[in-house]
């Protein structure tokens, strides 16, 4: 098998393609040959040593995979050699083959294509249960989306759009306004690149109040962080559910007396210990997933695809938040 491993600390330069022996499944364990993987933010991280989870090295980035089964575990049940998947697996999927636990596998339709189904997991997992499990969002409800272009904020759009909210976008520039617009969304805010101005901050809120309409939105996702967090806070309705996705700008330091001024909530999204210690709530939003991908109502959006042996140029790309929607590794 063919590999791109981080073998030492450092950026998507770091990455280098080898070869390595083929894997085999343990027991309840399969072996799936990838055609596709995902890119996502924690991918950048994991390389970096700033992700929580800390594999020994080398390893592969690559936490989300798309391919065939093509090798079967002691004890496996309900899967076969020839089965089209997709896994989570962590890290690992920038390779050509992953051995997984079966229980973090699941089966594709035939008519889904390995690099959207490879995009689907993540992205749209984290949003529906930030959407569905912790906003409980509702129909005619008002949804403000910081980082609306990227991945998961795309992710947002089309799920907040199926739930029935209004969606507003928030992005840094006039062709992620346009991506955004086109995804569904109802508005598209563009943000300015430096918010640590206090007066920005004032008119940043300003704006999306009045995009909601004038007294504020009932949840914002927050897949950005930073000088962003706290006007978009301010930029609540009465008894509004702000959502804490992810941080890439910083972690955000919000002066706690807004939720009493507004009777709001202030919730955690943290999809994978979802899965984990949810299970079953975990597979009930899997299959919203699915139908509504079936429906036509959600389809990953791929802007960019890389082979293997180009998967550090992808990681750039994500780092230097040029993605509109999603990147995609391509494996021969």
């Amino acid at each position: 098998m063919k590999a791109m491993l981080s073998k030492e600390v450092g950026g998507p330069e770091t990455l280098v393609l080898e070869d390595l022996p083929d894997p085999q499944p343990g027991k309840k364990q399969l072996r799936i040959r990838v055609h596709a993987a995902g890119v996502n933010f924690p991918d950048t991280l994991i390389i970096r040593d700033m992700y929580q989870m800390k594999p020994p090295r080398p390893f592969a980035p690559g936490g989300e995979i798309a391919g065939v089964v093509d090798a079967v575990g002691e004890g496996v049940e309900g899967f076969e050699e020839g089965d089209r998947v997709l896994g989570m697996c962590g890290f690992g999927g920038f390779a050509t083959h992953v051995v997984i636990d079966a229980m973090k596998v699941i089966k594709i339709p035939d008519a889904m294509p390995f690099d959207e189904a490879a995009c689907l997991v993540l992205t749209y997992g984290t949003s529906h249960h930030a959407l569905k499990n912790r906003a409980e969002i509702k129909a005619g409800e008002s949804l403000f989306i910081l980082g609306a272009a990227g991945g998961v904020g795309a992710a947002a759009i089309e799920l907040g759009k199926a739930a029935g909210a209004r969606v507003i976008a928030g992005v840094s520039s006039e062709e992620k306004a346009q991506f955004c617009h086109d995804l569904g969304a109802d508005e598209a805010l563009i943000y300015a690149r430096d918010m640590s101005d206090r007066a920005v901050q004032k008119e940043f809120s300003a704006q999306i109040k009045k995009l909601s309409g004038g007294e504020g939105v009932d949840v914002v996702y927050d897949a950005v962080g930073g000088d962003y967090a706290e006007p978009a806070v301010r930029a609540l309705a009465w008894k509004g559910r702000f959502l804490v996705v992810g941080f890439p700008a910083g972690i955000p330091k919000i002066p706690l007396n807004l939720t009493l001024l507004k009777g709001c909530q202030i919730v955690g999204v943290f999809w994978g210990a979802h899965t984990m210690r949810e299970p079953q709530s975990h597979i009930e939003n899997m299959g919203d997933l699915f139908a509504m991908y079936a429906e036509g109502k959600i389809k990953p959006r791929i802007s960019a695809s890389y082979p293997l042996e180009k998967a550090g140029e992808a990681l750039q790309l994500l780092s230097d938040r040029k993605v509109l929607g999603k990147v995609v590794v391509t494996v021969d």
